[in-house]
């Protein structure tokens, strides 16, 4: 197809950070910008049966592969439409059974392959920029990323010898590094994780720590709204990192994942630092700086720590981590400290697993004001705390804290979402069926 452009939106050249994309007509809060379909995708393991591998739809009673008995679907469109990717992976899973194991990445990239293969012209996603022209930044690989995309490559070629034909060395490393900085992952209303993606023309869009569009999915689409005025002219920027933490943190994460350094005026501000790193308030004396930046190493090697224990430890050893944790720093940092309110979440969602509601409630119930703070307007992040409030106050019988933190939930989703969103129709269900 030719390239057709996107209404209300255009390429262009952005002074100091190379090409983005800008409004051409002004957008208000609220208003849908552009949808994106995915260019390729897949399902994350983890919720195989309970969504379409096709259009990712969450419902009971999907039908599955005949062949594999692995992938669900919601019926016989939904199963053709999928072949020409599945079949990438159904004899395969059958023959490696329970050594079937490479990584979302890997699967993701072996889709793309194929897509190139018969898909010679520019799809509905690439109508600003084409998934070809993606930045790699090979350049400024250090060691341990080359070392991951080698292992990937090799994991490629072992699970998808007999399906698939592969570029050279060089190609598949260019192809994953591109994969890596411009991929997305696609998360429900309370931002569980459902699969990956690339979207050409949303990986257009530049970063700012103040972004004036968000991006949010429905099935395997994805649409971008604004949560900012944007005036004709103005550039459109979306965020590539979870805004929680201080100024330093969210530059760290940038230049670890995408090689550049944030010079929004957020960052150049750091209007909302003093508060994310607030010190305790009950302190005699307040502590020594040497002290507080202890303490922050401490809670930087805790999350890493944390993040590396959820593939080996018990939940239980998990909620102690996290109790412990916040018992060391809260001898110095306030509950509405960054560092606490990642190890509080981190202590809420071992609660969930474990099915310890009032656990999670009393976790929650600490996290979403600070959350309303520190995080911009219309957050992501904010609606689906009091998303999963919501749900535990009405699962625990407090219908009117229930239904109070669901209403919050939805005035944001109104505005993220789209009004029409099915996500939308099911929480003003759940508050129809409390009446």
């Amino acid at each position: 197809m030719k390239s057709e452009g996107i209404e209300g939106c255009e390429r262009f050249l952005s002074p100091g950070k190379g090409r983005g994309m800008r409004a051409t007509k002004h957008f208000k809060v609220g208003d849908l910008i552009f949808v994106c379909p995915a260019y390729s995708y897949v399902l994350t393991v983890n919720e195989r049966g309970g969504h379409c591998e096709c259009c990712f739809t969450r419902r009971e009673a999907l039908s599955k592969c005949g062949k594999c008995k692995q992938a669900y679907y919601c019926n016989v469109e939904c199963q053709k439409g999928d072949w020409p990717m599945h079949k990438l992976e159904c004899s395969a899973m059958c023959s490696y059974g329970e050594n079937w194991c490479p990584s979302e990445t890997v699967r993701l990239v072996a889709r793309i392959i194929l897509k190139q293969k018969f898909q010679a012209e520019r799809t509905q996603s690439e109508r600003l920029l084409a998934l070809k022209e993606f930045e790699a930044h090979l350049d400024k690989m250090d060691n341990e990323k080359n070392e991951m995309n080698q292992t990937d490559i090799a994991a490629l070629r072992h699970f998808y010898s007999r399906h698939l034909d592969f570029p050279d060395n060089a190609a598949l490393t260019e192809l994953f590094a591109q994969v890596n900085c411009n991929g997305f992952t696609i998360e429900d209303e309370e931002l569980s994780h459902l699969g990956s993606a690339v979207f050409p023309d949303v990986a257009l869009m530049n970063h700012s720590c103040s972004p004036n569009v968000i991006v949010t999915y429905k099935g395997t689409l994805a649409e971008v709204r604004a949560v900012q005025e944007i005036s004709p002219g103005e550039e459109i920027f979306n965020s590539y990192i979870d805004l929680l933490y201080p100024t330093e943190d969210r530059n760290e994460r940038l230049r670890d994942s995408y090689f550049f350094t944030c010079d929004c005026k957020e960052c150049t501000t750091k209007s909302k630092d003093k508060a994310k790193m607030e010190i305790c308030r009950k302190l005699s004396t307040p502590p020594e700086p040497e002290e507080i930046r202890e303490m922050v190493r401490y809670g930087k090697n805790i999350i890493e720590e944390f993040r590396r224990a959820k593939h080996y430890k018990t939940p239980s050893e998990l909620l102690e981590i996290c109790e412990l944790s916040l018992e060391k720093m809260g001898s110095i940092f306030e509950d509405t400290n960054v560092y606490m309110l990642h190890m509080m979440y981190q202590a809420m969602g071992v609660c969930l697993y474990m099915q310890d509601w009032d656990g999670a409630m009393k976790y929650g119930e600490k996290i979403v004001q600070p959350y309303s703070v520190h995080y911009p307007p219309y957050s992501l992040n904010v609606a689906s705390m009091y998303l999963k409030l919501g749900r535990l106050y009405l699962g625990l019988e407090k219908k009117a804290e229930g239904v109070k933190a669901l209403k919050k939930a939805v005035s944001i989703m109104n505005v993220v979402f789209g009004k029409d969103h099915h996500y939308i129709a099911e929480i003003k269900k759940e508050m129809e069926e409390q009446k």
